[in-house]
């Protein structure tokens, strides 16, 4: 039974593998291993919602997604986010052309209908790429000096724009930044 969907911005194998290995770490010290329980890739999560019309997204990205570059990415620092889920992050450093991407996403949705949630909406997103979840609170402190321990900053690049059904993660659709749709 699916809890919800998520537009999900990927990247270039270099950086995939750096935030790997925060998640294999954090993963053999027992904090968290809730990401790869869930199958999940690395990622910034652009717009979450319980419900959607996956038909009409892929029509979306499949066009916004061919008007793009691959997009630079700098995660330069580690941030938690203050809900009940005790989630750590690598945050990316909030580049215009970062910010620009999500605004133009947002505005492609809207176009479409899709109502954008308030926690993703371009004036109060927080981009980050989640490193562990549901980490015990007492082990928290623990967590944060093992990703303190990473050489930051991590850069490359987002590479790919997909639409994921969760939990577990299922990729529905995937595509290239940069890649002219045939017409």
């Amino acid at each position: 039974m699916s809890q919800g969907y998520a537009i999900e911005l990927y990247f270039d194998p270099a950086l995939e593998n750096q935030v790997l290995k925060a998640w294999n770490v954090l993963a053999r010290r027992q904090i968290s291993t809730q990401l790869i329980e869930i199958e999940s890739r690395p990622h910034i999560t652009l717009f979450s919602s319980p419900f959607v019309d996956p038909l009409k997204l892929e029509n979306v990205l499949k066009i916004f997604a061919s008007k793009q570059e691959p997009l630079p990415l700098s995660f330069c620092s580690i941030g938690g986010l203050p809900n009940g889920n005790n989630v750590l992050f690598l945050a990316p450093t909030p580049t215009l052309s970062l910010l620009q991407f999500h605004l133009q996403l947002c505005d492609a949705m809207k176009k479409e209908g899709v109502e954008i949630g308030e926690e993703y909406r371009p004036d109060s997103w927080i981009p980050h790429c989640p490193v562990a979840e549901e980490v015990p609170k007492t082990r928290m402190a623990e967590a944060f000096t093992v990703l303190r321990d990473l050489k930051l900053p991590v850069t490359g690049y987002a590479m790919d724009i997909g639409l994921v059904e969760y939990s577990p993660v299922r990729e529905l659709f995937s595509f290239v930044l940069g890649n002219a749709v045939e017409t």
